[in-house]
């Protein structure tokens, strides 16, 4: 509207100073008026389209056009795969296809020891397990020689090696956030290819010495498809590309040493693959069995130990002692077999139970025979007695066992009667016939005991157990301590 207000008065005062002019001027001027409609139009589209993009979100700027261009990273010619060369090579074949195996260097650090068990033969560790080798096909070019890293998305799509593990019952890659996966290129072509995994290995353990044992353990690595001749595995750094975390532990077991070896393993059917194993040393820990195995069971025979001391007439207190023990030993044996693998062979502890059960079992018969023995002697005791038919106001007496004082006052109406001759030469037990009399005095009492013999309560076999069955048993523990330990 300026513009035409501007023209209009351009024109006037031509028309007021040379009239001549006009008719030109007036042709020219509706050209000019023309055009500057046509730029109206085009400028009043414009502002509407804009207006349009910016309610839908969308920016549409030159300035904006031209940091696009500028951002070289968007283009396609910088993708990853075309960076890498992925589309250009066929990765289903090995590196350096047809020509020498490729070595791949390997090296662990092992995070955890997770479990031993005794009863499946197995064990459980978690371990960072890093791959290196080279793949010329992934080199690319470089100004700064900086290496690139990758997730696991690019694993699927180039060549790595197929490690396996031997023996192994189940194991798992973490995918907690994310796949625990990193691939790191670098320009000339090196790869380290690095996973966190979880493996439940087999282990062969001997029992024969269980619980003072040393077992060690293997976890073996192979490549599943490629032989020798096309896949060279190998330590990276001998011996120092197995690492360890220093606060690992097990609860009964004491971890000697870590340390690496190599092999070569024939399969009939393929041939010869590179094999690497890594072994530990684990010792266990005694202190937890001697509480809940050893001392028990050595409790439990010197229990049945006292038994001997007990006056062989309390049948009752022997028998249900001597039964209790017996049953308590076979709860521990029962106990301490449940929590190991039902193997063919004596184990060390199973030696030292059955010994004490043995000894244990040994003293409830030690109780039989002598409580036999010594039904047998009162027997004949009985039958041995002189005949006192013919006396009046007489009894006959047996006594068996100690006495005392009192004891003696209450024999005080009785008198001694003549033994027989057999009888005054079998030692170890008492017997005599009393008659009643009115004699009252201590004197009375006196000599009628000088004709009684007392049966003692401990029988010989009592007396020898006391110092054969500990005797033994100590011996026994010498020997076996020294010979596990």
């Amino acid at each position: 509207e300026s513009v035409m207000a501007l023209l209009i008065a351009i024109i006037y005062l031509i028309q007021r100073m040379q009239p001549s002019l006009m008719i030109n001027l007036k042709s020219q001027f509706f050209v000019c008026v023309f055009f500057i409609f046509c730029q109206l139009i085009a400028s009043s589209l414009l502002w509407r389209i804009d207006a349009h993009l910016i309610t839908k979100g969308v920016v549409f700027s030159y300035s904006s056009l031209s940091a696009k261009a500028q951002d070289v990273t968007k283009s396609r010619k910088l993708k990853t795969e075309h960076l890498l060369q992925v589309d250009d090579h066929d990765f289903t074949m090995r590196p350096s296809f047809g020509g020498p195996a490729i070595p791949v260097g390997v090296d662990v650090q092992v995070e955890s020891l997770d479990s031993i068990s005794e009863v499946d033969m197995d064990f459980t560790v978690t371990l960072y397990l890093r791959h290196y080798w080279k793949d010329e096909r992934l080199a690319f070019p470089s100004s700064t020689n900086k290496s690139m890293t990758f997730d696991g998305r690019l694993v699927k799509k180039i060549w790595v090696p197929d490690v396996f593990f031997v023996h192994s019952k189940r194991s798992f890659i973490h995918d907690t956030t994310t796949d625990n996966i990193m691939l790191r290129v670098f320009p000339d072509g090196h790869v380290l290819y690095s996973l966190r995994v979880t493996v439940t290995a087999a282990c062969n353990m001997d029992f024969s010495r269980f619980p003072l044992d040393s077992q060690t353990c293997s976890l073996e690595l192979e490549s599943y498809a490629y032989t020798d001749e096309d896949l060279m595995l190998y330590w990276k750094n001998g011996d120092e590309s197995l690492s360890t975390d220093d606060r690992i532990s097990l609860s009964q077991f004491l971890i000697q040493k870590f340390h690496t070896t190599s092999r070569l393993a024939f399969y009939s059917s393929t041939g010869w693959y590179n094999r690497l194993y890594i072994n530990f040393t684990l010792r266990r820990h005694i202190f937890f069995f001697l509480l809940q195995t050893y001392f028990p069971a050595t409790l439990m025979v010197m229990l049945s130990w006292v038994s001997f001391w007990i006056d062989r007439r309390a049948v009752p207190a022997r028998v249900s002692l001597g039964i209790t023990t017996v049953l308590t030993m076979s709860t521990i044996i029962t106990g301490v077999n449940a929590s190991m693998p039902r193997v063919s062979y004596i184990k060390a502890v199973d030696i030292y139970l059955w010994v004490s059960f043995v000894f244990v079992f040994l003293s409830v018969l030690e109780y039989a025979a002598v409580n036999y023995l010594t039904t047998v002697q009162e027997r004949r005791d009985r039958k041995s007695l002189p005949c006192t038919c013919g006396m009046s106001h007489t009894r006959t007496m047996m006594l068996d066992g100690m006495y005392s004082e009192a004891d003696t006052d209450s024999l005080a109406g009785y008198t001694t009667a003549p033994m027989v001759p057999e009888e005054r030469e079998k030692p170890g037990h008492m017997a005599g016939t009393l008659s009643v009399s009115s004699v009252s005095t201590t004197t009375a009492k006196k000599k009628g005991l000088r004709g009684l013999r007392i049966i003692p309560n401990t029988h010989a076999i009592d007396t020898y157990s006391r110092m054969i069955f500990p005797g033994s048993y100590i011996i026994f523990n010498l020997i076996y301590w020294s010979v596990y330990c």
